[in-house]
């Protein structure tokens, strides 16, 4: 199996599309419906600058993400957009019919048409008791994924003649179907289906090169693709200066230092020193959750997102900024786009 490390280190920020990851997150002192409202004009902002994607994530029973009903929220993106892509970051296939998500994506890809794309993942994207209530079986860990995944690709495709069950809308419309990851079960599936995979390098960065390793290793062309296509979720705070960019991470720490206490996650207000608010051990477990986040000025984050490409040479970078000030969020992607956009910066 190849190494990240042994692929040519000629790519350059400029040469890929950037897209953005949004779970739509809930403030602290604010609501879902703030959250979404926050969510349009991100995407609005976005969809002008240039971004290639903008995905939203299904998860359930988190106080800190408005984006659970996901479909709803695609369409209400797509709606509120001109033409940036917008999809799934993902859907939970085993938490849902295969039949629901074929007419679900077949509805948004008739309304948007060319602009949907159906990201899917194998985790409940949720807590056990959760997984009970969305009638999903306690012991089904997600095994069952690879055949869920085919029967969702066969209502897709064209209906066979005499078919009883048909996805409508749906059936015949060309959706794409990206797997997600975040270690390397489907990296190894969407390799040996040769489809698209996209890594949640966003909140598991010590398995990123491991699981894209492991994709292009089993990828097989088809179809959909004649050679590997990777995306990679990273996080990135950017803000006028590094000291700023820092202080403004401070609310995306306490989220995970609270994912760790098991506490709430809704978005706190930076905070100028997070060793008052976490112990030794908790800031370790928190850096390394985050040891790929990338935070600073301009000039810091362009080097560092360079880096970050020539280790992963990943094809598309996912770029997802949490900040408890919706202005500083949207600046953060502004920057983002600059400095994706102007070689100089």
């Amino acid at each position: 199996m190849s190494t990240s490390a042994e692929h040519t280190d000629s790519k350059q920020l400029r040469d890929i599309q950037l897209s953005v990851l949004d779970l739509s997150p809930i403030r602290v002192d604010g609501t879902p419906a703030e959250a979404l409202r926050n969510t349009l004009d991100l995407a609005q902002h976005v969809d002008k600058w240039g971004y290639n994607r903008y995905w939203l994530a299904e998860h359930h029973n988190m106080e800190g993400i408005a984006s659970s009903a996901t479909s709803v929220v695609i369409g209400y993106v797509a709606g509120g957009t001109s033409r940036i892509r917008v999809g799934s970051g993902g859907i939970m296939l085993p938490n849902h019919a295969p039949l629901v998500i074929a007419e679900q994506f077949g509805t948004l890809e008739s309304l948007y048409p060319g602009r949907i794309d159906l990201g899917l993942g194998r985790a409940p994207g949720t807590d056990g008791l959760t997984v009970r209530a969305l009638r999903r079986e306690m012991s089904n860990r997600g095994e069952d994924f690879p055949e869920l995944l085919e029967e969702l690709r066969a209502f897709l495709r064209p209906a066979e003649p005499g078919a009883r069950v048909r996805a409508v809308p749906g059936e015949g419309l060309d959706i794409p179907i990206w797997l997600l990851g975040s270690s390397d079960f489907n990296a190894r599936l969407a390799g040996m289906l040769g489809l698209p995979f996209a890594f949640a390098g966003q909140f598991s960065p010590n398995n990123t090169l491991m699981a894209l390793d492991t994709y292009r290793h089993y990828f097989r062309p088809s179809e959909v693709l004649d050679k590997p296509y990777v995306m990679v979720g990273v996080n990135v705070m950017a803000a006028d200066t590094d000291e700023e960019a820092r202080y403004l991470f401070s609310s995306m720490e306490q989220k995970f230092l609270n994912i760790i206490r098991g506490r709430s996650t809704r978005t706190n207000p930076p905070v100028k020193n997070m060793d008052e608010l976490w112990d030794g051990f908790e800031k370790v477990a928190v850096a390394s959750q985050l040891n790929s986040s990338i935070v600073g000025s301009p000039a810091t984050v362009k080097a560092r997102l360079q880096a970050f490409l020539d280790e992963t040479q990943a094809d598309e970078l996912m770029i997802q900024t949490d900040a408890y000030d919706h202005a500083a969020r949207v600046r953060s992607y502004e920057i983002v786009a600059d400095i994706w956009k102007d070689g100089s910066l």
